[in-house]
């Protein structure tokens, strides 16, 4: 090849090789933004950032970790009827994605007898709060003695029209299971959200605790993330982080 015209050629290839490693890094810099824009952290380190609903919510430092405190707001003249009872996330959508946290769940004072302090995460709540998924615990069945409430440990209910009693008379065993948890630990939860499944993994385990194939509101429900309390339940939920996909 003729020197100029090598030199030629060899001036094209670096254009183009500069060319495409300047798209390359533009589209590795648009994705970069984008991943970073779809991770939420919230520490949850004050209340400016919920919307109660049906709870009364504040500030404290537990077991070493600054948190929010959550329990029912209860009214002799105005019982609680509805499992809608929780802190919403304000300003955060959900579809699909992951969630993280760390919750504790026990017993509140004065409780009712049988309550368990449930604490769990609802998720695609409606704004209206009429529907939402909602994957929770029991930690006070972790260690009883009675096999049968450590089978019923962990919990997954879709409200209005699936409460975990009909869940559990129509497909035994299929919508809960067991995993050790101690009342009023630290328990660290995630919850992977694809379509019409979820997975729960809990204490940092690789492998999934809980598998819902069908979630009841469907694919393509979206709405917000809340911190969800049982009956009876004095609840903190701390390191809240948020992954949408």
């Amino acid at each position: 090849m003729p020197g100029a015209a090598y030199g030629k050629y060899i001036h094209q290839t670096l254009f183009y090789m500069k060319r495409n490693l300047f798209a390359f890094l533009v589209v590795l810099i648009c994705f970069s933004y984008s991943q970073a824009q779809n991770k939420i952290d919230i520490p949850l380190k004050n209340v400016t950032q919920l919307l109660p609903v049906n709870v009364s919510v504040s500030t404290e430092t537990y077991l070493g970790k600054p948190s929010v405190k959550v329990v029912e707001n209860i009214k002799e003249s105005e019982p609680v009827k509805t499992e809608a009872v929780y802190a919403k996330i304000k300003d955060v959508t959900f579809k699909n994605g992951v969630i993280e946290l760390e919750v504790s769940g026990k017993v509140a004072p004065n409780a009712p007898e049988g309550s368990r302090g449930f604490v769990g995460i609802a998720f695609r709540v409606q704004n209206d709060d009429s529907k939402f998924e909602l994957i929770y615990l029991r930690p006070t069945n972790g260690r009883a003695d009675d096999q049968m409430r450590r089978n019923h440990t962990v919990q997954y209910s879709s409200f209005p029209d699936f409460p975990w009693d009909k869940l559990r008379s129509e497909a035994p065993a299929k919508y809960e299971t067991y995993v050790d948890l101690v009342p009023g630990e630290w328990t660290k939860m995630k919850i992977e959200v694809e379509g019409d499944k979820a997975r729960l993994y809990v204490h940092g385990s690789a492998q999934p605790t809980l598998i819902v194939n069908d979630l009841k509101l469907g694919a393509e429900q979206e709405g917000s993330i809340a911190l969800w309390i049982g009956p009876g339940t004095e609840a903190h939920f701390a390191n809240l982080k948020v992954t949408k996909k």
